[in-house]
């Protein structure tokens, strides 16, 4: 491998490739991806269980400037996402600028260089430059139970599905019940013997708005550019709607949650298992999940859901807090994802030799969700405090790029050795996200979701529209950085 590079960006999912191409439509050639697998897509590559879908209109989850005519569905399947993803990549040229098979085992910025020194499992790498599209659904969460390393039946988690493994004629417990669950759950009920669902929390469950699109739908897109436009524009501004009731949650999300009251009532009839499925939160709280089919399964003769979480395994049993037990002989785990204590914290080291985690102390900061102070020329995309509950990640990473491109392109113009957001910048902006997540349903709906960090903070969320996401996140400011200058700007 070439050992230096003006910018590494570590890895090959939706972020590094939106930010390799812009990157270098900027003009910066010397891009690298350094990407763990051996193929692009990221969450799209790792996630293959049965029934993966997006829950976002496939209109709006894609590149704005790789508009994708031939969905089959409004919510695109897994298999239809990578294979989008990957030819984008490969149409940019990425595949000759992507190091696959290269994970990254360290990293630390260098003050007397100023570059970043990273160190991976093929060599040593230098760049002035690193992005960070790790991503926050890349590492799955696994849950420390009592005895679940002793099962003697299959185990894995839903995003490392073994495919192998004959879930047929099987009894299996599935140990979550969250938005990968809620698709997985309903592919593999009519296979197996029993089905025994160990649910924690109740989710709510609206019904998905999904068709597949017509023929007439496909050709009018490819061959009118403004009606692929005006498709975007429409799912756009109904995610929207659905985003006024995140930041007003009484009486707006309410009445959204009346809908998901009325169609668990429709779809499960008896009594008991409709109060187990019934959540004690507003909605919005914890993701909303979308399914035609979910709670339909639960009802199924095969199934049984325990409303409880799992305190041990004693050999092929699983163990309810609630006393509960089933004998099994898989068990799958839809436990969720390191989302924001991302292993990558622990490696990437700053300006002072501490790790991103030790200065986050268990609240992940970063001003824009992009840059870390203490951390120069280092930019991390789908960081802190970017989530929301009705926008496309694509419209977030996107704004990303656009603001570490203008800023990595400045650099290069005015010739600046380092930049590093100020610390007051970046200590402001955090102060402004948490004081207007107060009222949203995501801090005040009555749950305990991802959201919130191992301090009780909410790190993840975003408190308004994605327009003003767009608009504030992909602005750069040299103002807000502390500037490190290379040589005299010539006159």
């Amino acid at each position: 491998m070439t050992q230096h590079h003006e910018v590494v960006v570590i890895g090959g999912g939706i972020s590094g490739i939106c930010a390799a191409i812009k990157l270098a439509e900027a003009g910066v050639d010397d891009v690298v991806i350094v990407e763990k697998a051996e193929t692009f897509g990221g969450t799209w590559r790792a996630n293959t269980y049965p029934g993966c879908a997006c829950d976002v209109p496939s209109g709006l989850y894609s590149f704005s400037f790789a508009p994708n005519s031939e969905w089959s569905r409004l919510f695109a399947t897994q298999p239809e996402i990578l294979d989008y993803v990957d030819k984008v990549a490969r149409e940019h040229g990425l595949a000759e600028r992507t190091r696959f098979g290269v994970s990254v085992l360290g990293s630390r910025w260098d003050s007397t260089e100023n570059l970043w020194r990273l160190e991976t499992d093929a060599g040593e790498l230098t760049a002035l430059f690193v992005v960070s599209a790790a991503g926050p659904w890349n590492e799955p969460n696994l849950p420390s139970i009592p005895g679940l390393a002793e099962f003697p039946g299959e185990v894995f988690h839903s995003a490392r599905w073994n495919h192998d493994y004959d879930l047929r004629g099987k009894r299996v417990a599935v140990v979550g019940s969250g938005a990968s669950a809620v698709q997985f759950v309903p592919a593999i009920a009519p296979d197996v013997a029993e089905l025994h669902l160990f649910q924690r929390t109740a989710q709510w469950v609206l019904p998905k708005l999904d068709h597949r699109v017509p023929g007439f739908e496909k050709r009018a897109m490819r061959r009118f550019s403004f009606a692929h436009k005006a498709l975007r524009s429409v799912e756009y501004a109904l995610m929207e709607g659905l985003g006024v009731a995140f930041r007003h949650p009484r009486p707006l999300m309410q009445t959204v949650q009346a809908v998901g009251s009325a169609y668990l009532r429709a779809v499960v009839r008896d009594p008991a298992l409709r109060a187990k499925l019934t959540p004690d939160y507003l909605l919005g709280c914890k993701r909303i999940l979308f399914s035609n089919s979910y709670l339909q399964s639960l009802t199924r003769d095969n199934v049984d859901v325990h409303a409880t979480g799992v305190t041990e395994f004693r050999g092929n049993t699983v163990v309810g807090a609630d006393g509960t037990t089933a004998e099994v002989d898989a068990v799958i785990l839809g436990t969720g994802f390191h989302i924001l204590d991302t292993p990558l914290a622990d490696i990437v080291r700053g300006a002072d030799g501490r790790a991103m985690a030790e200065h986050w102390k268990g609240s992940p900061e970063a001003y824009l969700g992009t840059v870390t102070t203490g951390f120069p020329n280092a930019f991390t995309v789908l960081g802190p405090s970017l989530g929301t509950g009705h926008s496309s990640a694509f419209a977030i990473l996107e704004a990303q790029v656009a603001f570490l491109v203008s800023a990595i392109a400045r650099a290069r113009r005015e010739r600046w050795a380092a930049l590093d957001v100020r610390p007051e910048v970046q200590a402001r902006y955090v102060e402004q996200v948490q004081a207007a997540l107060a009222g949203t349903v995501y801090n005040a709906g009555g749950c305990q979701s991802y959201y919130m960090d191992e301090n009780g903070r909410n790190s993840f969320s975003w408190p308004w529209s994605t327009g003003e996401l767009t608009t504030r996140v992909s602005t750069f400011d040299p103002s807000d950085f502390t500037i490190t200058h290379d040589a005299p700007v010539p006159a």
